[in-house]
């Protein structure tokens, strides 16, 4: 989920350059094997998909508020755009600078495997949050919600939104985004078993950037004329949906829902373009996965079902099935809350 920016080659190469810097920084000041944690290792770097994204903005300084916490050192590092592979040369930097954990949200299920494997080998504690890999390919999987219950609140909400009747689309994040996959999948069954007067037209992929998904939008209402409302299952897609029909013809038409954070859709709620939406507190997700990744330093849990952990103000976790960890079920926003939350 995610918000992106930026072009190709150059802006990969600047983007390794300035993040060896600042790994080279990092070291320097702290994350050595102690990591500012006595004698842990509590060097925890976050990786999100890519940098410049408001959601990952907000879930790694829930990750920085926690390090903070347990006196660790924190850093965050990361592409400028979402790709499969893009993330790999990062773990191999910080495999070699020895950090003690790698809190990840994969943009591939199994392009890093080889990479995690190797930091693995090398004492490097990995955690996955909000996009998992492949399960044997990280220590622990912190989970926003369940799949089930992130698919059926989507569903909810558009069936809602449109009288249970008519044409719809989703628009997605990228087209191997493994959660955005496993969200969609869900949904087409919740549409084809419990509202058989729903049709889904078309899935579309924003890639995570905001005038792709913008332009996307736009695509989806000329070829659907009869378009009834638009599922996106990311931050920026929704916010980028809603940005088009506010200012549009279709704007009291065409309902739009799907996940999003309440600072940017919070105008798009006043103005009545969007009636509610729906996402958990992404600073909880990283909060959590930053205490995920201290408890498998501290050796407290190994990531095997059954395992339980302090996480801070949140309380207690356990570890369930396949080394994952629930933070818990989605929440929607509306008029009549939105006001409350500042994230």
């Amino acid at each position: 989920m995610f918000q992106t920016r930026h072009s190709v080659r150059l802006a990969g190469v600047a983007t390794l350059a300035a993040a060896a810097l600042l790994l080279a920084g990092c070291a320097s000041s702290g994350g050595s094997s102690s990591g500012g944690g006595g004698s842990k290792n509590y060097a925890i770097t976050f990786l999100p998909k890519n940098l410049g994204n408001a959601y990952f903005d907000t879930s790694d300084a829930g990750g920085k508020k926690a390090i903070a916490e347990f006196k660790g050192t924190y850093a965050e590092v990361g592409p400028a755009t979402a790709a499969p592979d893009a993330q790999v040369s990062y773990i191999n930097t910080l495999t070699q600078k020895q950090v003690g954990a790698i809190v990840l949200s994969a943009d591939d299920q199994k392009a890093p495997c080889s990479a995690i494997n190797q930091a693995q080998k090398a004492g490097v504690k990995v955690v996955t949050f909000d996009s998992d890999t492949a399960v044997g390919c990280r220590d622990l999987f912190i989970n926003q919600a369940t799949a089930d219950g992130i698919a059926k609140v989507e569903v909810d909400m558009i069936a809602k939104q449109i009288n249970d009747s008519g044409e719809i689309a989703i628009l997605s994040a990228a087209a191997n985004a493994t959660n955005q996959n496993a969200w969609i999948d869900l949904m087409k069954k919740d549409l084809a078993a419990n509202h058989p007067n729903i049709k889904l037209d078309d899935v579309v992929y924003g890639n995570d950037d905001d005038q792709t998904s913008f332009d996307k939008t736009a695509a989806l209402l000329q070829t659907y004329p009869n378009l009834k409302g638009i599922i996106s299952p990311t931050t920026v897609g929704i916010a980028a949906a809603a940005r088009y029909i506010s200012t549009s013809s279709y704007k009291g038409k065409v309902a739009v829902t799907g996940l999003g954070t309440p600072n940017q859709m919070k105008a798009y709620v006043k103005d009545g373009t969007v009636t509610a939406f729906a996402l958990w507190n992404p600073g909880d997700l990283g909060y959590l996965a930053a205490y995920a990744a201290k408890a498998l330093i501290d050796g407290t849990i190994t990531g095997k079902e059954g395992d339980s952990f302090k996480a801070g103000t949140l309380g207690t976790f356990k570890v369930g099935k396949d080394g994952t960890v629930l933070l818990g079920d989605p929440f929607q926003f509306n008029a009549g809350n939105i006001d409350q939350f500042n994230f």
